[in-house]
């Protein structure tokens, strides 16, 4: 499975505005959008999930939801990302379709170890610089920091970066 190298993280003041900036981002020709809305209700958001689907389906772009995995087998996303306060990979992986992928976060070298052992599909490493939209308690990698763990783990797995990009 090959992961594009450039992802668009839905963003907007409202879930309206998310899903004009998924158009957008598809209109552009990105290859891979994860829907990214954070404290809206299941049922909106399975709503919300099956119109980004629908735009994302139009262009032939991956859709990936944010957390929700039941939502993203519902309305047959491409796949999942993972938080690290969400569930482990393993379970979620047995939920899931067989061909559907499964993302997560990462912040240490032994973050990503973990991730690799429960057969993540693609990992996001960060965060690489300041991103000021997060609270993001975890420090900034930075080029350094990246490349120490990608040359450490030495895995086929794409490692991509997140965070201030």
């Amino acid at each position: 499975m090959i992961i594009p190298k450039l992802h668009y993280i839905s963003q907007g003041n409202s879930p309206t505005a998310h899903l004009e900036n998924i158009q957008k981002a598809c209109t552009s020709g990105i290859e891979l959008v994860q829907l990214d809305l954070n404290d809206v209700p299941d049922k909106k958001m399975l709503k919300l999930a099956q119109e980004a689907r629908d735009i994302t389906s139009h262009f032939q772009t991956r859709l990936i939801i944010d957390d929700h995995y039941k939502i993203a087998k519902e309305v047959k996303a491409d796949g999942v990302y993972l938080a690290q306060k969400d569930l482990c990979p393993t379970l979620i992986r047995k939920q899931l379709y067989p061909w559907q992928m499964i993302g997560a976060t990462a912040n240490t070298l032994q973050d990503c170890e973990t991730l690799l052992a429960k057969e993540v599909d693609y990992i996001c490493l960060g965060p690489f610089m300041t991103a000021t939209s997060d609270n993001n308690l975890s420090p900034v990698l930075g080029l350094n920091g990246f490349t120490a763990i990608t040359d450490i783990l030495k895995t086929n797995i794409p490692i991509i970066g997140i965070g201030g990009i």
